[in-house]
């Protein structure tokens, strides 16, 4: 179980947070609301006392336990060797996956690129690497930070048919901007406004038109069961 007890920083105000393993969810909120700023707390990146794994405080798990427990795959990909290749960097990240590096780079469509350079991917090329990482590694809780930005619509259906059954991944966590995405995975929902949850439940109540309505007004709607932003 991973909790995060009465939180608060320059960002985050008082954020209480509890999720059992296998409960998926999506963390929404506008731009500057905090959601990296709880993704890097949850996942021990920013140190703090206040996150807990199974009731161990995440700052005292060291080691192969911390890996095993918990995952951040952040927005960008950063390498700092400029001649490091796909596959090496898959080498790397392959720790408890189910399947071998191979299979994972087909599964992602990507196995064309796996003696390319990292350093020459394209955005939308170390995205989907960063998400091959987070499955070869795959942690009990596996965060994914924008894992659908900077995809073509093709790649998003790959990753949304990815993410969304249970054969990948055991708990996922998914910042997203992409609302309808978050909709059709149908994982629970915390938004975030200002640094404060302003909502944590179920998709459905989130994405109702009464919801929809409170946290975007009239900018985004409901039209034949898909989520667009009405311009």
């Amino acid at each position: 179980m991973l909790k995060l007890n009465n939180f608060s920083n320059f960002v985050l105000k008082d954020i209480n947070l509890t999720l059992k393993q296998k409960q998926n969810l999506v963390i929404l909120g506008d731009n500057g609301a905090g959601k990296t700023t709880l993704a890097k707390i949850l996942s021990g990146v920013i140190e703090n006392k206040n996150t807990t794994i199974d009731d161990k405080i995440i700052g005292n798990i060291y080691g192969k336990e911390r890996t095993q427990l918990i995952n951040y795959i952040p927005p960008k990909l950063e390498v700092f060797d400029e001649y490091l290749s796909v596959f090496e960097f898959l080498e790397l990240s392959y720790l408890y996956g189910s399947c071998d590096i191979e299979k994972v780079l087909d599964l992602l469509e990507i196995s064309h690129l796996k003696n390319k350079f990292c350093h020459n991917l394209s955005s939308g090329e170390a995205q989907l690497l960063l998400i091959a990482s987070g499955i070869l590694h795959n942690a009990t809780f596996t965060i994914l930070d924008e894992t659908s930005s900077n995809l073509d619509p093709q790649k998003q259906k790959l990753v949304f048919n990815i993410l969304h059954q249970n054969n990948y991944l055991q708990t996922k966590i998914i910042i997203t901007h992409n609302l309808n995405f978050a909709f059709k995975l149908a994982f629970e929902v915390l938004y975030l406004d200002e640094g404060t949850i302003k909502f944590f439940g179920s998709s459905e109540e989130f994405f109702s038109d009464v919801n929809l309505y409170k946290f975007f007004g009239s900018s985004v709607k409901n039209i034949q069961n898909n989520i667009v932003v009405d311009l």
